[in-house]
């Protein structure tokens, strides 16, 4: 044996290389260029304790700073329950896997439908799959299936006021497929509804992507936007902080096509990045383009209610080379997290999050401008929970003291200019503590 943890035997090494036309293990890499081997042994420690590996991870721990998070730009520092943890570590869900088999996955199912039912009331859509990798992939996927829904046209449509990781994922999908990606001009903070109109008009779009609220933080008004979409035969595509959804007028309400974003705002923790959720939900005549696994129920030979992967003709362990499910477990586990996020919060709780995130927004917003050191820069713009600040310093100086501080103060955006959030996390004596640091500036 080389290795107490591989069970495959010389002999067994030997028959595989043999069957590859190989006579040795280096032979695998033949093809990779000497220069990118390593050509030693890795540099790896003797083996220790468990207590020398948990006071390692420790110090590793120690070294991250922990502060007061007034940043967002897509991800927010909402409040997780301490009960989701406590059920999402019990073994049954921890180590649950791809629910194939419905006789023996009832509970991973379950949830799923949950997750999905949720989902689709929070957007006013039809369908709900489960799930993405992120809201950056979800909404680029979301490109991909305007493309396979509107025959004979490849081109996108993209308002410039989406968050830029968002945009700069849908141009490497765009790339790698073929995709014209075409930025719809913003004016004044909001997508400019004269070039959005022009671009549509020529009817050679598939679909258009626009943001809930934007990349500024503000809620832009698509009345009509849907219409004229449709006329021309293409699709729409609302790109959504998630979270939002429970205050603002749905996809649905707007008459879009397809919901898409980050469910991260549902309580998962930022976590220095992930892991985080994709959320996607569709028309249900979009039903069968829709990536991502859709549970439905139905009952047993006994009547009784039970649940099962649907539509299993997209599913990769039927057919692999079509299949456009093939999210992996982690992201079930993910999708369960909202769920219960969801279900302890009701509607009631996620309009009372929303209305402390507005309350305590609007309240910092003001305060800054009145230390005379900042102006809004869209102060005529409706905003739910976070804002842009035109500042008088340099925003690395600030975010530089804000560090020594403990405070995150929000996310640069221009030499001048910062994005700020507020969550029902913060405190008035945190932001009363921000507004000290910036009349200090």
């Amino acid at each position: 044996m080389l290795h107490r943890y591989f069970p495959h035997t010389e002999e067994d090494i030997s028959v595989m290389l043999q069957k590859c036309g190989l006579s040795d293990m280096k032979d695998l890499y033949s093809d990779v260029p000497e220069q990118l081997l390593l050509g030693c042994d890795y540099d790896l420690p003797d083996e220790w304790s468990e207590k020398e590996v948990r006071d390692f991870f420790k110090r590793l721990g120690d070294k991250n700073r922990n502060l007061t998070c007034f940043a967002g730009n897509g991800y927010y520092d909402h409040y997780s329950p301490a009960v989701i943890s406590a059920i999402l570590s019990r073994s049954e869900f921890l180590t649950a896997y791809t629910p194939y088999q419905p006789e023996i996955s009832q509970g991973t199912l379950q949830y799923i439908f949950e997750y999905q039912s949720m989902m689709t009331q929070l957007t006013g859509l039809d369908v709900s799959n489960a799930s993405m990798y992120d809201g950056a992939t979800a909404t680029a996927e979301a490109m991909m299936m305007t493309i396979a829904s509107v025959r004979k046209r490849n081109k996108v449509l993209v308002s410039a006021t989406i968050a830029p990781q968002v945009l700069n994922v849908m141009k490497t999908y765009a790339h790698y497929h073929g995709v014209e990606l075409e930025l719809i001009k913003e004016k004044d903070g909001v997508t400019d509804k004269s070039d959005f109109e022009e671009k549509i008009c020529k009817g050679d779009v598939a679909g258009v992507v626009v943001a809930i609220p934007n990349r500024y933080g503000i809620l832009e008004d698509y009345a009509g936007w849907a219409d004229m979409i449709h006329r021309n035969k293409a699709l729409l595509v609302m790109n959504c902080v998630a979270s939002a959804l429970g205050a603002v007028k749905s996809p649905g309400e707007w008459g879009a096509d397809i919901a898409v974003g980050d469910a991260q705002s549902l309580g998962m923790p930022l976590n220095y990045g992930g892991p985080y959720l994709g959320f996607m939900c569709a028309t249900k005549a979009l039903m069968r383009k829709i990536p991502g696994r859709i549970v439905g129920a139905t009952k047993d030979k006994d009547g009784k209610r039970s649940f099962v992967l649907t539509l299993q003709a997209r599913e990769q362990h039927i057919r692999r080379e079509k299949a456009t499910s093939n999210i992996c477990s982690n992201q079930g586990l993910m999708a369960l997290y909202v769920t219960i996020y969801m279900s302890l919060l009701g509607t009631d709780g996620l309009k009372e999050v929303n209305e402390l995130s507005c309350a305590g927004a609007h309240y910092l917003a003001e305060a800054l401008v009145n230390t005379g050191k900042v102006a809004l820069k869209y102060s005529d713009k409706p905003y739910l929970n976070e804002f842009v600040v035109v500042t008088s310093f340099s925003v690395d100086e600030l975010i530089s003291k804000g560090v020594e501080a403990g405070i995150l103060c929000g996310v640069k955006l221009s030499e001048n200019e910062m994005l700020i959030a507020v969550t029902e996390m913060r405190t008035r004596e945190e932001m009363d503590q921000l507004v000290g640091l910036v009349s200090k500036m």
